[in-house]
């Protein structure tokens, strides 16, 4: 099986998609109908071929995925909240179009600043919270006599255990539990298409809701993989150094956890389906069933950035006569510049959902 290459994350009410330089994002709307936006992809750093070498390539998309992320989140946060949006054109009326403009181009100002500000803090405290304070909390079983290396096994233990607990969580929040069946939605409709499945609700709801690329899989493996490399620090004497050491692994520990996972989505192996299967255990706290209006959705932002009907065509030999489709959605494309990068990772799992 081929991968497609199309790789997403639940928002709020919604989906987001992205295949090569285009992502969609699709979410119901109060009234129940589906916003639908479609915007060419611009990865923050730039299009230097610097950006996609290996271990490098899965930093800057790691990163790039959480501005992605959180700024798709903002949007879908804004479409569910449309009632406030007529409230706030009845505040500007009395302004004039320039005044208006000059609104608007202020408060895109600060969109932009809040957005950073968000990944910065967010980046921030995950480091802290599961790369950081696990070993500060090890280091306590010195006062008993503990070896560093025994430290270093205790850290590992805590840091799953930490990591874990949030997820279980944040599985039992309301709120979170209806993003996580969007989440659930997405992986339906990839694994839908690369099974060679026509892209239909019937057909989506029937599929699988784990994917071995999915951005669980990949937060779980970033543990691992920091795991195993912060037993390179056992022989370090400063405790100091060992701690900040481990703050300077992060970027290597997310580049190869990258290139794990990518190597995984791409290939059928049997050593590949072990190592992806406590990503997938993993999945069942982060993905949930999805309600086939929820399908709807997804299946919309697929539509909007990958002909899944070729896809079928080129790996499967199968043929899909084009129906219309009588769902009320209200469709926006934005143009931006492409970047050269077309490497997914799921995108900001830190918003809980990516494939």
């Amino acid at each position: 099986m081929k991968s497609s290459n199309i790789g997403g994350q639940a928002v709020m009410e919604g989906i987001m998609m992205r295949h090569k330089d285009k992502y969609s994002i699709a979410v119901r709307r109060p009234d129940n109908g589906i916003e639908l936006k479609t915007e060419d992809y611009k990865c923050i750093f730039g299009k230097a071929a610097f950006w996609r070498k290996p271990i490098i390539r899965g930093v800057v998309s790691f990163v790039d995925s959480l501005v992605m992320g959180t700024k798709c989140l903002m949007y879908s946060a804004e479409i569910v909240g449309d009632e406030e949006d007529e409230d706030y054109a009845a505040k500007t009326a009395h302004l004039s179009e320039e005044e208006k403009a000059a609104k608007k181009a202020k408060e895109d100002r600060q969109f932009q600043w809040l957005l950073y500000v968000t990944v910065a803090i967010s980046i921030v405290v995950s480091i802290g919270a599961f790369m950081l304070l696990p070993y500060v909390l090890a280091s306590l079983c010195r006062k008993v006599g503990a070896s560093e290396i025994v430290i270093t096994i205790v850290e590992a233990f805590v840091k799953l255990a930490l990591f874990m607990g949030y997820m279980l969580l944040i599985s039992r929040m309301k709120d979170i539990q209806r993003t996580f069946m969007y989440h659930g939605a997405e992986h339906k409709c990839i694994n839908c298409v690369e099974h060679g499945l026509p892209l239909t609700v019937e057909n989506v709801m029937n599929s699988s809701r784990q994917h071995k690329r999915c951005g669980t899989s990949f937060l779980f493996l970033v543990m691992l993989v920091s795991i195993a490399l912060h037993f390179v620090f056992v022989l370090v004497p400063v405790y100091w150094v060992r701690l900040f050491g481990r703050l300077l692994m992060v970027p290597v520990v997310s580049g190869i956890s990258f290139e794990i996972i990518q190597w995984a989505g791409r290939t059928d192996s049997k050593f590949a389906d072990i190592m992806s299967r406590p990503g997938l255990a993993m999945q069942k706290l982060t993905t949930k069933e999805p309600t086939p209006d929820m399908v709807e959705v997804a299946i919309k932002a697929v539509e909007a950035v990958f002909d899944w009907k070729a896809y079928l065509k080129e790996e499967f030999g199968v043929e899909v006569e084009d129906a219309e489709s009588d769902m009320d959605v209200h469709q926006t494309t934005t143009e931006t510049v492409s970047s050269g990068i077309s490497e997914t990772v799921v995108t900001g799992e830190a918003a809980h959902g990516n494939i």
